[in-house]
Order: C-alpha cells, then structure tokens, then sequence
C-alpha cells in the first residue's frame, strides 16, 4: 500500500518576530501563503527492515525521519509495518520557504492514513508543534495567519498573487538567522516589534496584490541581509525587472518579487538568473 501527500512552499508576506519566549522559540505573528511550487512525498509500505527516508540533497536524518519517528511513539499500537518515505523535492534546502517543515507534516499525514488514522487531528497537531513552528501550519496545506511560537493557525484566504523566487546556491540555517536578529536588537540596531496583532494581517488578506505589495515586511530580513549582504542586490534586480515589491522569504536566503500579471513575472524571471514563477495556490 502507498500513499502520496503534496507538501507546498510557502513565502512570508509579513513576519513579525518578538522576543524569546522561555521555551525558546520566538513569539511570532505571520501571514503567510502557500504556492504552487511544491514537493511530493511518497510513503510505501515495505514487507520487512526499518523505516527509510529518501531526500535527495539533505543527509542523515531530517525532519521528515524525525516525524515519522514520532509519529511511531505517539501511535505504537498502530498497525503500520516499516515504511519507506520517498521524497520528490521541488522546493530549495535550506532557502526560507518551508521545505523541510512541509516534507514532515506529509509525512505525518501520510504515516496516519497508512495506519488507518489512529491519531487525531489535535494528536497530530501535537506532534507538529514538537518538530518546529513551522510544521504546524502544513498540516493543512493553504495561506494561514501564525501566531504564538508557530502553534497557532488560522486559515486565511488570498486573491492569487504572481511571483518570482530567486533561490540561493548556498543556504541559511534558521537558527542561525535567528541569533543574528537577537543579536542584532541587543546591540540597538534594529527594534522589535511594537505589537504583534493578528488583527491588521486579517485585514491585509482581503487585499490584491498591489495593496498586499506596499505592507510587504519581515523582521528576519535584516538578520539574513547582515549575514549575507549580497543578496541585497537581488532584491534590488527584483525591483528593477518591475517587481511592485521585494523581499527575503522567511529566514532566507530564497528572494521574492510580487508582479501584477503572470507575464511580467515570467518576464523578469528569464532575466535574472536562477529564478522561477509561480503562484499562490
């Protein structure tokens, strides 16, 4: 038996990042939509061995493996053999949109209905909020407004927007970005967050494109510039090939542009190198 999931990129059109909350994650308020641009996550039932998890371009284990291994420790009375997940990636490593935390939640959808759906959604959703903040919006893949330390969802709807990703040979760990923006506002040159309210993002939601391209904003951006300056010039070719705005995607070091039409996106896209088009779903 096997089943397959879609594990959709996302990119943050506003993150607002504020302090360290004792658990250690940072209290996050975003906005955020799903694209077209996604992997496929196969999960087979095997006859006999352990559990295998196939990811081209990611070594040793990763999300997805520690997912399914949780998953096995949350349900162990499930009546699911060994699995062999295979991983088709569409999505950048390490680039800001959501890969590896989309891959896990697959994952856990696809461990659940292998089993015959011995956990809950909330068993699930549990599960999620121990791999990351990121994983517990992908469980149900769509735009989504997240807030607390990445826990708490809410689906939102959005008119369909055009971009282009500029991805990055090299990647960004999240972690790291992280500690450059708290050392960043440690040092004063940058200031937190007045106020982290979902409100104005469920307002901005309704929005088109070019209203939504004037509030564009992430806190993590500064972070990922100072650790990697060059990419401000990425953003700055974005601009010039026409973008209404541009900005880094998440913790980077993947750029994004917002178009007001699919043609002029694919426009800019053959001129910048590395970049590809796709839509919000």
């Amino acid at each position: 038996m096997s089943v397959a999931e879609h594990a959709p990129a996302k990119v943050n059109l506003v993150l607002r990042v504020g302090p360290v909350r004792a658990d250690g994650l940072h209290e996050l308020c975003s906005l955020f939509a799903s694209v077209e641009l996604e992997d496929r996550v196969e999960l087979h039932a095997a006859p006999e061995g352990e559990d295998v998890v196939v990811c081209p371009g990611v070594a040793g284990e990763n999300l997805a493996s520690r997912a399914l291994r949780l998953f096995r420790e949350e349900a162990p009375e499930a009546e699911l053999g060994p699995v062999r997940v295979k991983i088709d990636k569409a999505i950048p490593v390490a680039a800001g949109l959501g890969g590896g935390s989309a891959d896990a939640a697959a994952v856990l959808r696809g461990a659940n209905r292998l089993a015959g759906h011995p956990l809950s959604g909330q068993d699930l959703h549990a599960l999620a909020v121990r791999l990351g903040s990121d994983v517990p919006s992908q469980l149900r893949p769509g735009h989504a407004i997240v807030t607390g330390g990445g826990d708490l969802v809410e689906p939102v709807a959005l008119q369909a927007i055009d971009l282009v990703l500029v991805p990055q040979e090299r990647g960004l760990a999240t972690g790291e970005v992280y500690r450059e923006l708290d050392r960043l506002r440690a040092a004063g040159e940058i200031a937190p967050p007045a106020a982290l309210d979902p409100g104005p993002l469920r307002e901005l939601a309704g929005h088109t494109g070019l209203q939504l391209a004037t509030a564009l904003g992430n806190d993590l951006e500064a972070a990922a510039l100072s650790l990697r300056p060059e990419l401000s010039e990425g953003l700055a070719a974005l601009e010039r090939r026409g973008a209404l705005a541009a900005r880094v995607t998440g913790s980077g070091p993947t750029l994004f542009g917002v178009f007001a039409s699919a043609r002029e996106a694919e426009d800019a896209a053959r001129e910048l190198p590395g970049a590809t088009t796709t839509r919000t779903r």
